[in-house]
């Protein structure tokens, strides 16, 4: 990882104190200065920084006429939004061997996957069927949701 000069991280922090997400500053990071740095990583700098990021308030679920169960998994989440694919993550009660925290995602298109973000706060993801990648909206969804997750942990 390329260490961001001071300049640089005036620049992250005046991003969180606009309101920037975690994802946005990782791809403004890369857009703007060329640094190359995994989401975990921009997660570690933000909190190194003593910003906050400010939690986005999500549009009130509209009720169709046709109410989808429930997850079975009671600490399953979605980003979901009417009109929008669809992205759930389930955290494990007990993190894989290796691992900080893990857990299963669900994609728009209904593949799935464990993810873990392991003792060195690098993240992984381990699809269902090999060779799969899910699309960059889903991917940036499933980004979100961790962050929202890691949050509510205490990370």
């Amino acid at each position: 990882m390329a260490n961001p000069t001071p300049e640089q991280l005036q620049h992250v922090s005046r991003w969180v104190a606009e309101g920037a997400t975690l994802s946005e500053v990782q791809s403004r990071l890369s857009s703007e200065f060329g640094l190359s740095l995994t989401y975990i990583d921009v997660r570690f700098l933000v909190d190194d920084l003593g910003a906050i990021i400010q939690d986005k308030s999500e549009p009130e679920p509209v009720v169709a006429a046709v109410e989808e169960p429930l997850p079975a998994d009671p600490t399953a989440k979605s980003a979901a939004a009417p009109g929008a694919s669809t992205v759930s993550i389930a955290t494990d009660v007990i993190a894989r061997p290796g691992a900080i925290v893990s857990g299963k995602v669900t994609f728009s298109d209904g593949q799935v996957a464990d993810w873990h973000v392991d003792e060195q706060g690098r993240p992984g993801l381990v699809p269902a069927t090999p060779g799969y990648r899910p699309s960059e909206a889903d991917i940036r969804e499933f980004q979100v949701l961790l962050d929202a997750e890691f949050r509510k942990l205490g990370y």
